[in-house]
């Protein structure tokens, strides 16, 4: 089984587990990303995108706000 890295242009995550015969896989984060434009987004020009750089301190900051209960 090869790398199946997420083929959202200059996305570096690897792993991904979502595949679209249209459009390839797609990382968690970018799908994560992609739901939050809702139905109407142009998923060609979202895959064709870059992946939004300011996401990590954000997560983190977020993360810290809301805990998991589940963990």
């Amino acid at each position: 089984m090869g790398v199946l890295a997420c083929e959202r242009k200059n996305c570096e995550n690897i792993m991904c587990r979502r595949f679209s015969a249209a459009f390839g896989y797609i990382c968690d984060d970018c799908f994560e990303e992609l739901v939050g434009l809702g139905v109407k987004v142009d998923v060609a020009g979202f895959m064709g995108s870059e992946p939004l750089l300011d996401s990590g301190p954000a997560k983190a900051y977020f993360d810290e706000l809301f805990t998991r209960t589940d963990d």
